[in-house]
């Protein structure tokens, strides 16, 4: 793998966890976005929409799609916001609790199969390097260089 490049490395990963989490959402009629989202929103006091679509990495459309299929399966509901009268917040429904502890359950049983196979040095340095990563692209440290 030394031949390949840091992105390329870092999408091939990803491309796997997603289609695996997908496989395993699939099961239950899902999808990974769907059960991403569920992991979002505060099961207690809900969720801003507003601040979903930041939180998840998202653009506001695909976060619109997602939500308005999630309400049509039941999983969530959409209230007023009663600190802010323009907003809405998002909060589960019983439905969407059961689905986001299903979801939430195959998350950890992925990070504990992974923890069990890879050494906490290597965990370390794995999370070292993808902060440095986050760091450098957020700050614009690559391209923006003088």
């Amino acid at each position: 793998m030394k031949d390949k490049t840091i992105d390329y490395i870092l999408r091939t990963t990803w491309l796997m966890v997603q289609k695996m989490y997908n496989e395993e959402a699939s099961k239950f009629e899902s999808t990974m976005a769907t059960g991403f989202t569920l992991l979002s929103i505060d099961p207690e006091k809900g969720t801003p929409s507003t601040a979903l679509g930041p939180k998840m990495g998202m653009e506001a459309t695909s976060l619109s799609r997602i939500l308005k299929t999630m309400e049509g399966r039941g999983l969530i509901e959409r209230h007023p916001n009663p600190k802010d009268g323009r907003g809405v917040l998002i909060h589960l429904t019983e439905f969407g609790r059961e689905k986001r502890d299903y979801s939430r359950e195959k998350v950890l049983t992925f990070n504990e199969t992974i923890r069990r196979n890879v050494s906490e040095e290597k965990m370390n340095h794995f999370y070292e390097v993808a902060e440095l990563i986050i760091d450098m692209v957020s700050n614009k440290k690559i391209y923006n260089q003088k």
